[in-house]
């Protein structure tokens, strides 16, 4: 036992050894137990929606576009090209 570690501290990392130990013991058998039966943790799919969630609709006006005149649409590519150049 050193010296100069204080009996509270060694009991304290003596706990957190035990902890870790079980905790790996349970995680190893639980991993055994799961590939001995042949289940194995379902693939969530990309598209599927939570079934946690409500179903979200669509709430606020209508998408709305307005046509630019010519002139508007050059000086919107000049402001592009100003940007683009730094």
């Amino acid at each position: 036992m050193p010296d100069h570690a204080p009996p509270l501290q060694l009991i304290g990392g003596a706990v957190l050894a035990v902890a870790a130990v079980a905790w790996a013991v349970v995680l190893f058998r639980l991993l055994r137990l799961l590939r001995g039966t042949g289940h194995r943790p379902a693939a969530r799919r990309r598209s599927a929606p939570l079934a946690a969630l409500p179903r979200q609709n669509r709430v606020g006006p209508a998408l709305e576009s307005v046509e630019l005149t010519p002139a508007e649409r050059d000086a919107f590519a000049r402001l592009v090209r100003r940007f683009a150049q730094g």
